[in-house]
């Protein structure tokens, strides 16, 4: 080795101890065709760098199991935290080449261009929250190359690793589709490696990485924070002022038994077309949001479906991109996930209460419709529900659940709190539905003054969105 690899080294072992006390989180990507010195590079720095807080992801064609989820799954659950490096050997790049070339999912993907758009999104949301994503290309001399696969091909003991990849994706088509990639003026910040040359090449991924890391953690030290939720004066909206006629208990035991028993046809015909659903619950405290969920979920199987409630994130979690912990809980195809509170605490209670600083709340709703778009990308359904309520009846039933042994742990001081935060609630909660209103995950505002009404009304928007996804039912 070099004196002045090893000065790289050192400097870049430096620099990744810097970034990870200041919480940085480096994503680090090797792309190249097989035997272009992807293994060796990738390597070289993994020993640099301390295991205590480095992960080496490798991306492989996708197994039936794999397929049940959405493109980014793998890369969404392995993300770093804080501090955290993440080395990839191929990526969300090769992955997005593979689905290409063979035809995965082609049902979901007319254009596999929407995969391109996604994995735009998923790099633009951790870009800006600060994740440093280095990303190298490898290329190499044909003929070096090809010697080496020779070599790796004759030994019966490396056979399998030049045979791995080449097998799913032709060297010629991958080569092809890379280039088209780097060429994209909307593609930035690739630094293309010749490994012909391995020690050059070594000391021009250290340099590359040092230049990074260093931009990297000046822009830390620059950073503005800014915590303001932006709030109107004396604000005031009709948005919530629709109310639902009360039903009768009779009537209302006759409608529930019918939907909850279609609700369970339901769930069985989106396990056999293989179409997940997810269905987002917000609203005020004491809406019934609990109790909507259970309606839902009374006779359906429990093998397919589960029920996220949402509390304060955990230290993991925060030391994560904030949509990481609901990624991770969206359901594979066929199944259910209901979320009782969700990804939108951050435009509500983290803009309320100034947990989010204002570029984080502001830049959250491009984000979230971007988020839901991959799933609703490969076929799910994506149903939002905002249980609106009166402030006078909300209450009642504050008082109500001080007073009941079995409704008394649902009423805490915060929300009291909450209550006398009313008005900027009531403002973020219009600006998050008219900003992440959409075609693909629409909102439905439903008033809960009359508990029994609302479940009714959110129990028939889900079958009749079902229907007409399953078997084309026109509803209006």
């Amino acid at each position: 080795m070099s004196t002045k690899i090893k000065e790289l080294e050192l400097e870049a072992s430096r620099l990744t101890r810097e970034t990870h006390k200041l919480g940085i989180p480096v994503m680090i990507v090797f792309e190249g065709v097989p035997a272009a010195g992807k293994t060796r590079l990738s390597n070289e720095l993994l020993l640099t760098l301390d295991a205590k807080y480095s992960s080496f992801i490798a991306t492989a064609s996708p197994t039936p199991e794999n397929l049940r989820y959405q493109f980014l799954q793998k890369y969404w659950n392995t993300l770093p935290g804080k501090g955290d490096i993440n080395i990839y050997f191929r990526s969300w790049y090769a992955h997005y080449i593979d689905y290409k070339v063979n035809g995965i999912k082609h049902l979901q993907y007319k254009d596999y261009h929407v995969l391109r758009d996604q994995i735009d999104g998923f790099e633009e949301m951790l870009e800006n929250d600060h994740y440093e994503i280095i990303k190298f290309y490898i290329e190499i001399d044909e003929k070096k190359r090809q010697d080496h696969i020779r070599q790796t091909k004759e030994n019966p003991l490396t056979r399998w690793k030049a045979q791995e990849y080449e097998n799913v994706i032709p060297d010629d088509i991958y080569l092809e589709e890379m280039h088209k990639i780097l060429n994209d003026p909307n593609q930035k910040d690739w630094k293309v490696i010749d490994y012909t040359e391995r020690e050059q090449a070594t000391v021009n991924m250290y340099e590359h990485i040092i230049k990074r890391l260093k931009k990297a953690i000046k822009a830390y030290r620059e950073r503005v924070v800014e915590r303001d939720g932006l709030f109107t004066k004396d604000y005031k909206t009709d948005l919530f002022e629709n109310r639902l006629t009360k039903v009768k208990k009779d009537e209302y035991n006759a409608q529930i038994e019918k939907l909850q028993q279609r609700m369970l046809e339901i769930q069985f015909a989106l396990y056999e077309r293989k179409i997940p659903l997810i269905l987002v619950f917000e609203g005020m405290d004491a809406a019934g949001k609990g109790g909507n969920i259970k309606r839902i979920r009374e006779k359906l199987d429990p093998t397919g479906y589960e029920v996220n409630a949402i509390s304060a994130p955990t230290d993991v979690e925060l030391a994560h991109q904030y949509l990481w912990r609901f990624a991770r809980d969206m359901p594979r195809t066929g199944h259910i996930e209901m979320f009782d509170r969700s990804w939108y605490g951050r435009v509500l209670v983290e803009r309320v209460e100034g947990f989010a600083t204002v570029d984080e709340w502001q830049r959250a709703y491009h984000e979230i419709n971007d988020f839901e778009k991959m799933w609703t990308d490969e076929g799910a359904i994506i149903l939002k529900f905002f249980l609106s309520l009166d402030k006078d009846i909300q209450l009642e039933r504050f008082k109500a659940r001080e007073v009941k042994p079995d409704k008394q742990w649902k009423i805490t001081d915060e929300d009291w709190r909450n209550r006398d935060k009313w008005d900027l609630y009531l403002e973020a909660s219009a600006d998050m539905i008219q900003k992440t209103d959409s075609s693909h995950a629409p909102w439905y505002i439903v008033p809960a003054d009359h508990k029994k009404s609302a479940r009714i009304a959110v129990l028939k928007r889900i079958i009749k969105t079902c229907e007409t996804a399953l078997w084309g039912v026109n509803h209006d």
